[in-house]
């Protein structure tokens, strides 16, 4: 179904995180390309994090997104992210976002995914004291080059519990942290992103849309509305309360970094686009097309 088959509520467009759909740059482009979206969300290029792409590779990049006529919703960074525990080496953040903040100018985006520090051993004051200064600094820099934070519900101190999330922001108390909101990180971290998303709606400024079922301590991943997630509710709940962003697909059913997943070769642009065709359905049909919410999960969390 072409993506302009139907109209996406007023401000909200279509992407996808390139390296779920392959390891090369050229297949990633060729995925977006192929579903018709504009939009691109920058993790890994190549086989390399944005951050440690050398000058050449770098600018190889701009001019294949500018021939390819993408835009850069936002960077995906691994500040404060599943590898970076509370106890490292906190100018190994800050040298990311140096390099980020040059890249993100030109590449014509001000946002960069962020998390908020797993516990490292540390006692739980410390840690929460220690990610209190940390992204406090990261977002007074962020501010001054006139970039976005977007924390994640994934690893780190604030990643599971709305609660924790609005006490970050309001102690960053800064322009430069919002939050991104992952329909399907719940299930592997044990808690309900719907019920979640409920509190801390008003405060999305970014999405990535997976879903999931739980199996054994962790989750598998499924097409856009056949886990528990409540994908189409949850979509549902922002517009309703005006959401204005991209939803940004990044099914997991082939690439997880955070557990060194990939499956057996470097190209899934056929699975990529077969699930950005889904979300497309799911949305016409069950978030735009039907005003009915879906009925509670199929299976708790």
């Amino acid at each position: 179904m072409p993506a302009d088959r139907f109209a996406l509520p007023p401000g909200i467009e279509w992407c996808g995180i390139g390296d779920e759909a392959a390891v090369a740059l050229d297949r990633q482009l060729a995925a977006l390309t192929e579903l018709g979206w504009g939009l691109i969300e920058v993790r890994n290029v190549d086989g390399a994090a944005l951050a440690d792409l050398d000058d050449d590779a770098f600018d190889r990049l701009v001019q294949r997104l500018d021939a390819a006529g993408l835009g850069v919703a936002c960077v995906d960074s691994r500040i404060a992210n599943w590898g970076r525990p509370i106890t490292s080496d906190f100018a190994t953040d800050l040298r990311e976002l140096e390099i980020l903040t040059e890249r993100c100018a030109r590449l014509g985006t001000r946002r960069i995914r962020i998390m908020s520090y797993p516990q490292g051993g540390l006692e739980e004051g410390r840690w929460r004291s220690e990610v209190y200064a940390r992204i406090t600094e990261l977002a007074r820099r962020a501010e001054s080059a006139g970039l976005t934070l977007l924390h994640e519900n994934c690893a780190g101190w604030a990643g599971r519990e709305a609660g924790r999330m609005l006490d970050l922001l309001a102690h960053v108390d800064s322009p430069a942290l919002k939050l991104l909101f992952d329909t399907g990180n719940g299930v592997a971290y044990s808690y309900d992103s719907y019920r979640l998303l409920l509190d801390i709606a008003p405060h999305v400024e970014h999405v990535h849309i997976k879903d999931a079922v739980p199996e054994g301590s962790g989750a598998a991943y499924v097409m856009p509305g056949e886990g528990v997630c409540r994908v189409a509710d949850s979509l549902r709940v922002l517009v309703d309360h005006g959401y204005r962003g991209v939803w940004s697909i990044e099914p997991h059913l082939n690439v997880r970094p955070h557990e060194s997943v990939a499956a057996t070769g470097s190209d899934y642009v056929k699975e990529f686009i077969a699930y950005g065709r889904a979300l497309e359905e799911l949305v016409s049909t069950r978030v735009l097309g039907d005003p009915r919410h879906e009925d509670e999960p199929r299976r708790s969390v």
